[in-house]
Order: C-alpha cells, then structure tokens, then sequence
C-alpha cells in the first residue's frame, strides 16, 4: 500500500467527528419536525396523566379519532386534552353532567366523574364543521377544554400523544 491510498481514509477522530455530526443531525431532524416533548403543565388529565409528566407526541399525525390524546394551541396556550368527538359530530354536555355525541350518552373507560356544563362559554349543542374537534380534559371538573374554549380547529392541533413517561412520584 502506497502513501497515496493511506491519505484516501478518514482517520478514527475524523470518523467519530463525522458519526457525531450525523447523530446530532438525525436527533434534530427527529425532534424539530418530526417528534415533540411536552410537559404536562397540570391535572386536567388526571389520573392518566400528571402534572409534570413528559409527553412525547408525533407531530406528522393527521388521522384524529375520538380517544386520541392531543397536545394542542388554543388562545396562546398549549393544552393537553383527549378528542371525545370529530367532524360531522353534535356534542351537547346536559345539566344532569352526562356527555352526549350525536344524542347518545358516552360512557368511556379511565374517566372517572362526571362532565358537568361550564356556564357562559359554550353553547349547546355543538355541530362540529370539517376538520374541527371537541376535545376534554380527563378531570372533568375544572379542565380547560372544548366546554372553555369551543372546539378545536384540526391546524390547531400540534400532535397526537405516543408516549408518556411518568416523572411525578418515582
């Protein structure tokens, strides 16, 4: 081998250097477009979710569905919030606290109490156009949701929930 062809290789450092600069590349890449991470700023989706816990949410996601948890921008703010119901549907919450979608009552699994009605925000019931959605804190009681703030408009949205890391109480 000749002088010519050992100069052709990067040396080691240079091929760490160059390894590193393709991880720190793909890291960003991965979470400035692709991935996000939130901190759950409160307990409006306790007991699922606590106040402090990290969330990290898909932000390529464009396929909603009821059930899903969001992590979403309304009035300046970030909110994390579960989608009880999607375009076409009729969302009313009655005075006796019950959800009703499209006039029937909703029973859903991990939810707790009852979804009373917010009085002087929303008006029901909600007819819900093209690419907006009702979205509810899992603590019905005193979240900040679609009863607050009305429904969701899909650009609002900024992912759907992949994973949550509990960090509250280990």
């Amino acid at each position: 081998m000749d002088k010519k062809e050992k100069q052709k290789g990067l040396n080691p450092i240079q091929t760490l250097v160059l390894h590193i600069i393709i991880i720190v590349l793909i890291v960003w890449l991965m979470f400035g477009f692709v991935l996000g991470v939130k901190y759950a700023p409160n307990d409006d989706m306790s007991p699922n979710i606590k106040s402090g816990d990290m969330i990290m949410y898909y932000r390529l996601s464009t396929d909603y569905k009821a059930q899903d948890v969001v992590i979403l921008r309304k009035n300046d703010t970030e909110y994390v919030c579960r989608i009880v119901a999607g375009p076409g549907d009729v969302v009313e919450v009655t005075e006796s606290e019950e959800l009703l979608i499209n006039g029937n009552v909703v029973t859903e699994r991990n939810i707790y109490t009852s979804t009373p009605m917010y009085e002087g925000y929303v008006n029901y019931p909600v007819h819900l156009g093209d690419n907006e959605f009702f979205v509810l804190a899992d603590q019905r009681d005193g979240g900040e949701d679609s009863r607050y703030f009305g429904s969701v408009n899909k650009s609002d949205i900024k992912g759907k929930s992949l994973m949550i890391i509990r960090r509250n109480g280990i």
